[in-house]
């Protein structure tokens, strides 16, 4: 069990739900970050009836002055952050060529410079105290490619690199930086995204199913067991580390 302090941004649903509500039950305390407040409420009172300690915290991680204030209130509420888990994220299935510049820049402004803005924002005070976890939410298209999302593609292959130069540069002052990459994730992002692609939702979900040699999408669940890994005391000399929780789907 820990009690140190983590910052899940993204953490009201989905994916960060699943991160926030696993790290609550092992001790952590847990700031639930998102932009939507009433769903941040939601998951932190459920990790409280749980028996563990959350906050909910409204912020905007494409807003630098936005992520300072909601760092400055977690520290004043539950502490320094000790564990970063930069989970937010944005995406929606089309063709490269059919994007716009709009489209690329809110991608990158949420997957890529959110990470930025929260790390920058951290890391320091982390360094100074000689403990720190960041944790960034990758994915496996970043790392092989995947069709109807080249730009986002981009933005996860571009923090997969930031986080292990991250992790080079503060990596002797006990701060580690890892990324962990989901592949196809059953959560209602991914139901609205298969929805909005002109498809048949279902249709879509049972081909990525039948394309996982597991036979299943992932859970919530399976991705936080590996975020609660790398956030973990135990993870201290695992640093600069791309982990993959597909099933099977990729293997490289």
């Amino acid at each position: 069990m820990s009690s140190r302090t983590a910052f899940v941004t993204g953490g009201a649903q989905g994916i960060g739900r699943g991160i926030a509500t696993t790290l609550g039950a092992q001790g952590f305390r847990v700031a639930v970050v998102d932009l939507n407040q009433e769903a941040a409420q939601a998951t932190a009172a459920a990790i409280a009836e749980a028996g563990g300690t959350a906050t909910a915290v409204v912020a905007d991680v494409t807003d630098t002055a936005s992520v300072q204030a909601a760092v400055k209130a977690v520290t004043e509420e539950l502490g320094p952050v000790e564990v970063a888990v930069n989970n937010a994220g944005w995406d929606d299935f089309m063709p490269f060529l059919d994007t716009t510049e709009d489209f690329w820049d809110r991608i990158l402004d949420i997957n890529f410079k959110g990470a930025l803005r929260v790390a920058q924002a951290v890391v320091p005070g982390m360094a100074e105290r000689g403990f720190g976890r960041v944790v960034t939410i990758g994915s496996d298209a970043g790392r092989v490619g995947s069709s109807l999302e080249a730009v986002y593609s981009g933005a996860k292959g571009g923090i997969i690199a930031f986080t292990k130069t991250l992790a080079r540069e503060v990596a002797t002052q006990g701060v580690t930086a890892n990324t962990v990459c989901p592949g196809p994730t059953d959560t209602p992002a991914l139901r609205t995204f298969t929805a909005s692609s002109g498809q048949d939702a279902e249709k879509v979900l049972a081909g990525m199913t039948r394309a996982v040699p597991m036979r299943r999408l992932a859970q919530p669940a399976d991705v936080a067991a590996a975020v609660a890994f790398f956030a973990s005391d135990a993870a201290g000399y695992v640093t600069g580390q791309t982990l993959s929780v597909s099933g099977g789907l990729t293997m490289a």
